[in-house]
C-alpha cells in the first residue's frame, strides 16, 4: 500500500463507528510506515478496489481467485463460517452474500424445476455409445441450468433446485441387474463409464479456464451399488484388483478432466465409512486421484457414522470426523453441531477455513460473487428451455438409444401390408415410463400410443386397448384386447418396467425391496398377457419394452415376433419408437450392460467381488451380451489390419473398412477388444478398450482407425498394480462383446488381430 491508497482509505475511514475506525486506524498508520520505505510501488488492489466502488475485494473479478477466497473467509464469523458448510449455505447479508442450496440434479435434464428438456435416461444415454451426443446433451442441460439461474437471481429466487451445483452423473458400476438405481449410470463396462461421463460432465461444466458453466458432481465414491435396503449399512470388501480394475476407473477419468465435486457414499468400504474416512477421501481420492474438487457427503450420510457404523458416538463427533475427514459439504443437518466440536477441541478453526475455501472456490468459478454480466453464461435467456433444438437432441438421443433385440421380418412395418392394428399392454399410453428417476418435466411429451398412431395411415384400422395394469395378479382374465387382436393384421404391446417397479430407496413403491430387484422377470401378469395374445395368432405381434435394467426377455421370447427395448426414453420416447417401428429411423443402440437369462446366472447381489459379473468375467452364456444391438441394415467389416505396432513408443494402429451391406442409412458402434495372454492373475476374459460409432449411408463403406497405447492394454493384478502382461494378445474388432453366445446371434460380427508383447 503506498500513501496514496493509505489517503483514499483514511479518507473512507470518516464514516466508520468510532471503535471501528481507531482499529483500522492503527492498522493504517503500521501500513504507513512500510509504505515510506517504497514511494514507487504500484496502487494495490485495495485503491483499484475503491475506483470501482466494490466494498469488499472479493466482490472484485479482476483480483486473483486466491487473494479473493482469502479477503471473504476473513471478513466471515466462525458462525457464518460453519453456516457456509451445508448444503443449504446462509446468507450474510452484511456481506451481500444471499442464501444459496446447493442441491441440484441435472442427470438427464435439470430436474425439480419447472419445465426442461427430459432426455432419456442415463442407461439409455449409455446405450447410444455416442461420447458426442453425451457432450452435446450435456451443453444443452446446462444451458437451460443457466437459463434458470439467471431467471431466478433476477427475481430474487434462491430455493431448493435452483443452483448451479449439480450433484450428477453417477458413475458407479452396473454390477449386478438387480440394482433399481442401476437405471441412473452408465452401464456396467468402466471404459464406458468412462467415456460416456467425462462427454457429459464436459458439456455440463463447459470448457472455460477458471469459470464453470456448471459443478458436475461424480457419485457416489466409490465403491457403491446396492442393495439399497441396506445401503446405509452394508460394508463393502472387494478386492485390490477389483477396485482398480473396476470400481475407480470411471471415478479416475472424471478426476483427470476436471470434474468439480464428489459425493462420497452412504456405505463402507473395508469397514471405513466412506463419507468419514480419511484413507478413503484424502488417500485415494485427493493423493492417489489427485482431485482438487469439493466433496460432499450423499444426504444424512454422516448420520450413518454413529447410527450405523459405530464410527461416532453422536452427531458432534460425527461433524468432527466428516469434516477431519474432508468432507467440504453436508447434505444434511450434522455440520449445524460443528461449533459443539469446536468448543470440544475435536477440531479447530484451521479444519473449518480449510474446508470451506474449497466450496468457496467452486462458487467463485461460477461467478457467484461477481457482479451481473461478468460472467460469460449471465446473459442465456429463459428461450432455450425446452427450446425446438433441444427437442430435436431428445429425439436423437431416444432413437440412438433403442435397442433391437429380436427381429423375425416384421421391423420395419411397412404400411401397404397392414390394414388393421391393435396397440395394448400397460405403458402403450402411459407417459411415467417416459421418465426415469431424478427427472425434469415437460410440457411436449409424447407416449408410444401418440408415436404410432402418427405414422399410421389415415385409413388403417386401429384399436387401442389397455388389456392389463403394469403389475397385478389378473392373469387369464377375458379382455376385448385379446379379442381385437386376433382380428388384426398386427399388434404392438408395450410391455415393461416403471418407476413404481425399480429406484432409488422409497421410490419405487410396488417394489419390495426398496427400489432393488428381487429377480429380473417381468410381472406374471404381463407374461401371461403375451402369452394370451399369442395363443393361436399368427400374425406379427411386436413388443416395445420400457425400462432402466435387464429384463428376463427368455420367457417372452419365443412369443414376440420382435423386441424392441426403449428404456425411459424421454420426452421424445414415443415419437422416436413409432418412427423407428415404421422405418423413418434405424435402430441403433447397443447394450450397455449383460443381459442374463434369468437370476441364476447371476451371483449373490450383496457379494463385490467382480467374479462371474459382467461380460468381462462371466463363465454363463448370456441371453444377450454387452454391445449388442441390431439394425434394419447388414453391416460387415473388411480390411481389417494391424497397420502398425512400434515396440519403441509402444503405439498400436488398427484400420479397416465398415460396409453398409443394406438399403438403409445406418449407425453401427464398432467395439474394439482386447483378449489377455494366459496368465495367472485372473485379468478379464475380454475387455472393451476403444469403441467408434459411424454412421454410413445404403451400399457405401467408411474407412476407420483405431490408435492406441500399450497402456491402453494394462490390467491389474491382485495387488492392485497396473502391469502390461507378456505374451500373444488377441485384438478383437466386433460390434457386441465377443463371449460364447455372441456368434449366434443375429447380426453379429467380429475379426480377430494377433499381436505379441514383452510386456514388464
Amino acid at each position: 500500500m503506498n500513501r496514496s491508497s493509505i489517503i483514499i482509505v483514511l479518507n473512507r475511514l470518516i464514516n466508520f463507528p468510532h471503535m471501528l475506525r481507531l482499529k483500522f486506524s492503527i492498522i493504517i498508520a503500521v501500513c504507513f510506515l512500510f509504505s515510506c520505505k517504497n514511494e514507487k510501488q504500484e496502487p494495490t488492489q485495495l485503491s483499484t478496489n475503491i475506483k470501482k466502488n466494490y466494498d469488499y475485494l472479493y466482490q472484485d473479478p479482476e483480483v486473483s481467485l486466491e487473494n479473493r477466497i482469502e479477503n471473504l473467509l476473513s471478513l466471515l464469523t466462525i458462525d457464518e463460517k460453519i453456516g457456509m458448510l451445508r448444503n443449504e449455505s446462509v446468507g450474510v447479508e452484511r456481506l451481500n452474500i444471499p442464501f444459496y442450496n446447493w442441491w441440484n440434479e441435472a442427470l438427464h435434464g435439470v430436474a425439480r424445476a419447472g419445465s426442461a428438456t427430459v432426455f432419456p435416461q442415463s442407461i439409455g444415454l449409455a446405450a447410444s455409445f455416442d461420447d458426442d451426443l453425451m457432450h452435446r446433451i450435456g451443453n444443452a442441460i446446462s444451458d437451460e441450468a443457466r437459463a434458470k439461474y439467471n431467471e431466478a437471481i433476477a427475481n430474487d429466487n434462491y430455493d431448493h433446485n435452483m443452483g448451479l451445483t449439480f450433484w450428477s452423473p453417477n458413475i458407479n458400476v452396473f454390477r449386478d441387474p438387480r440394482w433399481g438405481r442401476g437405471q441412473e449410470t452408465y452401464g456396467e463396462d468402466p471404459f464406458l463409464i468412462s467415456r460416456m461421463g467425462t462427454a457429459f460432465v464436459k458439456g455440463l461444466q463447459g470448457e472455460q479456464e477458471d469459470m464453470l458453466k456448471v459443478a458436475a458432481a461424480a457419485k457416489h465414491f466409490y465403491v457403491h451399488s446396492g442393495p439399497e435396503s441396506v445401503r446405509h449399512t452394508f460394508n463393502a470388501s472387494p478386492s485390490k484388483q477389483d477396485v482398480r480394475q473396476t470400481y475407480l476407473p470411471g471415478f479416475k477419468s472424471l478426476v483427470e478432466n476436471n470434474v468439480e465435486g464428489i459425493m462420497c457414499a452412504y456405505n463402507m468400504v473395508d469397514g471405513e465409512s466412506c463419507c468419514g474416512s480419511s484413507k478413503i477421501l484424502q488417500d485415494v481420492l485427493r493423493k492417489e486421484l489427485g482431485f482438487e474438487g469439493y466433496i460432499l457427503s450423499d444426504c444424512g450420510a454422516l448420520v450413518d457414522l454413529y447410527d450405523n457404523h459405530g464410527k461416532a458416538i453422536d452427531a458432534i463427533e460425527a461433524a468432527a470426523i466428516g469434516l477431519k475427514a474432508g468432507v467440504n459439504l453436508n447434505c444434511g443437518d450434522t455440520y449445524s453441531n460443528l461449533k459443539k466440536a469446536l468448543t470440544k477441541g475435536y477440531i479447530n478453526e484451521n479444519d473449518i477455513d480449510t474446508n470451506l475455501r474449497q466450496l468457496l472456490n467452486t462458487r467463485f468459478k461460477l461467478g457467484m460473487f461477481d457482479p451481473h454480466g461478468n460472467h460469460p453464461y449471465d446473459s442465456i435467456p429463459v428461450s432455450v428451455i425446452n427450446s425446438k433444438k433441444h427437442q430435436e437432441l431428445a429425439y436423437e438421443a431416444a432413437i440412438k438409444s433403442f435397442v433391437l433385440l429380436k427381429n423375425d421380418g416384421v421391423l420395419p412395418i411397412k404400411q401397404d401390408t397392414i390394414r388393421s392394428v391393435v396397440l395394448t399392454g400397460p405403458h402403450m399410453t402411459s407417459a411415467d415410463v417416459l421418465f426415469g428417476n431424478y427427472s425434469g418435466i415437460s410440457p411436449h411429451l409424447s407416449t408410444i400410443l401418440e408415436g404410432v398412431s402418427a405414422n399410421l395411415n389415415s385409413d388403417t384400422r386401429a384399436i387401442y386397448k389397455k388389456g392389463i395394469l403394469p403389475s397385478s395378479e389378473n392373469l387369464n382374465k377375458p379382455t376385448w384386447a385379446i379379442y381385437e387382436a386376433q382380428h388384426s393384421d398386427l399388434t404392438i404391446v408395450a410391455l415393461g418396467l416403471d418407476m413404481t417397479m425399480e429406484g432409488e430407496e422409497g421410490d419405487a413403491i410396488s417394489s419390495p425391496a426398496k427400489g432393488d430387484r428381487i429377480d429380473l422377470k417381468l410381472p406374471p401378469n404381463q407374461v401371461e398377457y403375451l402369452k394370451n395374445l399369442r395363443d393361436g395368432y399368427e400374425k406379427p405381434i411386436v413388443v416395445v419394452l420400457t425400462g432402466g435394467s435387464p429384463i428376463n426377455i427368455e420367457e417372452i421370447y419365443d412369443f414376440a415376433d420382435a423386441i424392441l427395448f426403449a428404456w425411459y426414453p424421454g420426452e421424445a420416447g414415443g415419437m422416436a419408437v413409432g418412427d423407428v417401428l415404421f422405418g423413418k429411423r434405424n435402430p441403433s443402440g447397443k447394450l450397455p450392460i449383460t443381459f442374463p437369462k434369468n437370476i441364476n446366472q447371476i451371483p449373490s447381489y450383496d457379494n463385490y467381488s467382480m467374479k462371474e459379473r459382467t461380460y468381462k468375467y462371466m463363465n454363463e452364456q448370456p441371453m444377450f451380451p454387452f454391445g449388442y444391438g441390431q439394425s434394419y441394415t447388414n453391416f460387415r467389416i473388411k480390411e481389417v489390419e494391424l497397420q502398425k505396432n512400434n515396440k519403441e513408443d509402444k503405439k498400436i494402429v488398427i484400420q479397416g473398412v465398415l460396409q453398409n451391406k443394406g438399403e438403409m442409412s445406418g449407425d453401427e458402434v464398432l467395439q474394439l477388444y482386447v483378449k489377455y495372454p494366459n496368465n495367472d492373475i485372473e485379468a478379464p476374459k475380454v475387455q472393451l478398450i476403444d469403441f467408434k460409432r459411424l454412421t454410413v449411408t445404403g451400399h457405401t463403406e467408411k474407412a476407420f482407425r483405431f490408435a492406441l497405447d500399450y497402456k491402453d492394454l494394462e490390467v491389474f493384478d491382485k495387488k492392485g498394480q497396473s502391469i502390461l502382461l507378456k505374451g500373444k494378445y488377441q485384438i478383437i474388432m466386433s460390434n457386441a462383446a465377443p463371449i460364447a453366445r455372441s456368434s449366434s446371434l443375429k447380426g453379429y460380427f467380429q475379426e480377430v488381430i494377433e499381436l505379441s508383447i514383452e510386456g514388464n
